[in-house]
């Protein structure tokens, strides 16, 4: 550990000048979906970033479902749809030859739970970007140049020290800076796992002239690979990807420009001259590591800084955007005094089993694709299932997740406490005109739902005892604020038969908090009074 670094552990003064509530480390798409999360909970963050320039690196591919849903509540997921594209059909190639199409996407598409049937391909910086926009609304922006190299924690702050000498006071700080985290690093954090040496891929974003920029192109042949993605919003923009050249001694030859023309000549047998560009190349390879656990004191640890996953299925960067939007809103009350520290153990609670289940079935679909490409007319597609959308992942595990009454919905219905909260299409009565759940979940508050008029009492008493912190509406209730269930959408997602009632409680990151008898709401108020009531400063 570098002397600049001293342990999480360690007590120091107070930084002179006040902290600042919460500050972030790293601004890749975790970091910048916390710090948008937190900002629009009107909560004083900072974001730092060592680098000099935001990059330009496409590298992740894009928002699976749930993070697509993840975007949708943070305002700019018509943005990402615009810039971005559909998943593209893929055609595999043998000797030079095309020998097979696939579409993982076909035929799946959008139900009434769930509006996003697939993800969105959008280059990573182009997701930064629009990350930072919507920031930028919020008066935040990310500080470039900007190094953390030490930190140390005093009874209520961290103070973080800067590579220019500076240093900064906050009451917490998350790590969101990467896979190499310099943050973990300080707080002395083992990251288990291994290193697959033998499992090397070469990646860039390269241009490459008369291709089909509606495929997603995969050459196999026995002796390597070269798969090529067009970046959306781009003329001739690629994702390049393949096993590398190796030298006499077997060792993998580091990228270059001219590598990948020469890889791309092996396989495509096309002329190398057709690959015009190559830049921000990279070596990438196989890891498999996280910690064991995601919290040291007021330090905590998000996205690549706490794990790392193999490529296959693009689970990294949604894990990181999904484990931010777990720890928003948590952070945000805990942060101004609003809730206890305890609140804080939730996120690890939760986000950790998700972290070593990501970590088991990237690794399992990165095998089963490496078995696929050897044989004629396998690819990428192997890596894609149903577990990689993200839709199934809950925590019914949780201490947040009571079990709720016996009864409260219909007992052949799947949804818990602790699941994914379903969106459904409705009608606002007052207005005539649709609305769909996710539009009524979108912000940072708790919601209540309350199906059937016999919640109408307890939608009334639970909003007038809790504000702006919970938005309450009935469904088919008749409520102030009601939607209709029209189609009885909304009532066959969460499980509730016509002519019963039920309350349903859905946290700020759209989980399923809780689910009541229609006339619970004394088991609402409690559920809340352990997170939003009156509670003692962090």
């Amino acid at each position: 550990m570098p002397a600049t670094a001293p342990v999480a552990s360690e007590l120091t003064s107070e930084p002179a000048s006040a902290p600042v509530p919460v500050l972030v480390v790293g601004s890749g798409p975790t970091g910048l979906t916390l710090a948008c999360d937190l900002a629009r909970r009107s909560v004083d963050v900072r974001i730092i970033d060592r680098s000099e320039e935001f990059p330009r690196s496409s590298r992740a591919k894009g928002p699976n479902p749930r993070s697509l849903e993840v975007l949708e509540d943070l305002g700019i997921v018509d943005r990402v749809l615009a810039e971005g594209s559909a998943p593209l059909p893929m055609r595999k190639y043998r000797d030079g030859l095309p020998i097979a199409d696939a579409d993982p996407s076909a035929g799946v598409h959008p139900t009434p739970d769930a509006p996003y049937a697939h993800g969105r391909l959008i280059a990573q910086w182009q997701l930064e970007e629009i990350l930072r926009d919507r920031l930028a609304e919020y008066g935040v922006h990310v500080e470039l140049g900007t190094e953390a190299v030490g930190l140390s924690q005093g009874p209520g702050s961290v103070t973080v020290a800067l590579a220019d000498g500076r240093s900064i006071g906050a009451r917490y700080v998350v790590g969101c800076d990467g896979g190499h985290s310099p943050v973990r690093k300080m707080l002395g954090l083992p990251f288990e796992g291994r290193t697959a040496e033998e499992q090397v891929m070469v990646c860039g974003d390269v241009e490459v002239e008369g291709l089909d920029r509606s495929l997603w192109h995969q050459w196999f042949d026995e002796d390597g690979a070269v798969m090529l993605c067009p970046i959306p919003g781009t003329r001739a923009g690629w994702w390049f990807q393949a096993g590398p050249e190796r030298d006499g001694a077997g060792a993998p030859v580091p990228p270059s420009p001219e590598s990948f023309r020469r890889l791309f000549a092996k396989h495509t047998r096309l002329p190398a001259d057709r690959l015009t560009r190559a830049a921000l190349l990279s070596t990438y390879r196989v890891n498999e590591r996280m910690v064991d656990r995601y919290r040291v004191g007021r330090v905590l640890l998000a996205g690549d800084a706490a794990h790392v996953h193999p490529i296959a299925g693009g689970l990294g960067m949604n894990t990181g955007i999904q484990d931010a939007f777990n720890l928003g809103w948590k952070l945000a009350r805990v942060a101004t005094g609003r809730a206890s520290s305890a609140l804080l153990d939730t996120y690890e609670e939760e986000r950790l089993p998700v972290a070593a289940w990501t970590l088991g079935v990237s690794s399992e679909r990165l095998r089963a694709t490496l078995e696929a490409i050897e044989r004629p007319g396998g690819g990428l597609d192997t890596a894609i299932t149903e577990q990689t959308t993200g839709l199934d992942r809950g925590y019914r595990w949780s201490s947040l997740s009571p079990a709720g009454a016996t009864g409260a919905a219909d007992a052949a219905s799947d949804l818990r406490a602790g699941d994914r909260a379903p969106d459904a299409p409705c009608r606002d009565t007052a207005t005539g005109g649709p609305v769909r759940l996710f539009e009524a979940f979108a912000g940072p508050h708790f919601t209540l739902l309350g199906f059937g008029p016999d919640t109408a009492d307890a939608l009334r008493a639970v909003e007038a005892a809790y504000g702006d912190t919970v938005r309450a509406y009935g469904v088919d209730a008749g409520a102030p604020r009601d939607l209709a269930d029209d189609a009885g959408h909304a009532r066959t997602a969460y499980g509730v038969g016509p002519g019963t009632g039920a309350l349903v409680l859905v946290r700020p990151d759209n989980h399923v908090g809780l689910i009541a008898p229609a006339t619970g709401s004394g088991a609402v108020e409690d559920y809340l009074d352990r997170l939003v009531g009156t509670a003692g400063a962090a």
